[in-house]
């Protein structure tokens, strides 16, 4: 088996292909360097000439607040991009993993999202990442479709750093309350991944760490964690304006996952209290 990974420079596809060495599968990571997602004619090019058994498509237009500026760049890397993955995947025989996300759903009521629940995002980039969905679902047989949700990981930006870094600089800070989910640590999304890829198990899940937060409920947890003393005011959504409209029911069920045969998810707090670790070797390493 021979995997390509796309968005190796993120935090999940930089765990995918960790994982993947680890365990002596071939693999390998590529990022906007090396094709251009939007030019089809590059993608079939890449894959094509790697020729890849797996393809775990992490590579995406990310920026939710921004994308409501640039709503056509959005469709063309989320949509378009997805569909030339797909059409380069068939090309070589390849499987096709596509990582979604939860603001596919509309984000109402405070039930879980199932996996075959209706479509209704909110915002531009919802509609892209369900452009994507379409595009992998209506061409192929041999895929994955894995929403997820929260995602923090070792590589670039994330929700827990920026309340590291504010946490250590100021005493309070206001976080929303009312938009409740489950924060995902990217190496356990990526460890689902290596686990699905060598079986035949297709279809769409819903793969997240256990347990459903605010995100004020997430920043105490990392305050107290951390040893910070920076206290967390509870706020509503109607007090923190943004570009793109969030969900406020984020709640994805994971029941599909462990039916599968798949290893359950850790907690929310394990998944924290691990990431935490790496930070800390990853600074007293510098």
């Amino acid at each position: 088996m021979k995997v390509l990974v796309t968005g190796y420079a993120g935090q999940l596809g930089y765990e995918v292909v960790r994982l993947l060495e680890s365990r002596g599968i071939p693999c390998k990571g590529v990022d906007q360097a090396d094709f251009n997602l939007t030019d089809a004619a590059a993608v079939l090019d890449y894959v094509q000439h790697y020729a890849p058994d797996v393809i775990v498509h992490c590579a995406a237009y990310t920026n939710v607040d921004k994308a409501e500026t640039e709503p056509e760049i959005c469709a063309a890397v989320n949509g378009m991009g997805t569909l030339y993955m797909v059409r380069a995947a068939l090309s070589v025989g390849a499987k096709l993993v596509y990582i979604s996300t939860d603001y596919v759903f509309p984000g109402t009521g405070d039930q879980p999202f199932g996996i075959d629940d209706p479509y209704g995002p909110k915002n531009v980039y919802g509609v892209s990442k369900v452009q994507g969905e379409d595009a992998v679902r209506s061409l192929m047989t041999r895929y994955y479709i894995l929403r997820t949700s929260w995602v923090f990981g070792k590589n670039g930006k994330n929700f827990v750093r920026t309340m590291l870094r504010l946490g250590a600089e100021k005493k309070e800070l206001r976080v929303v309350s009312d938009q409740i989910g489950s924060p995902t640590y990217a190496k356990d999304l990526a460890r689902v991944i290596c686990d699905m890829i060598p079986t035949d198990k297709y279809g769409i899940y819903h793969v997240r760490n256990e347990g459903y937060v605010s995100w004020a409920d997430f920043a105490k947890m990392i305050m107290e964690k951390s040893g910070l003393s920076c206290r967390i005011i509870p706020v509503p959504s109607s007090e923190y304006i943004t570009l793109a409209r969030r969900p406020l029911n984020s709640r994805l069920s994971g029941k599909k996952l462990q039916a599968a045969g798949f290893a359950p998810m850790p907690t929310v707090a394990d998944a924290l209290d691990r990431y935490l670790a790496e930070l800390k070797e990853e600074k007293s390493a510098e």
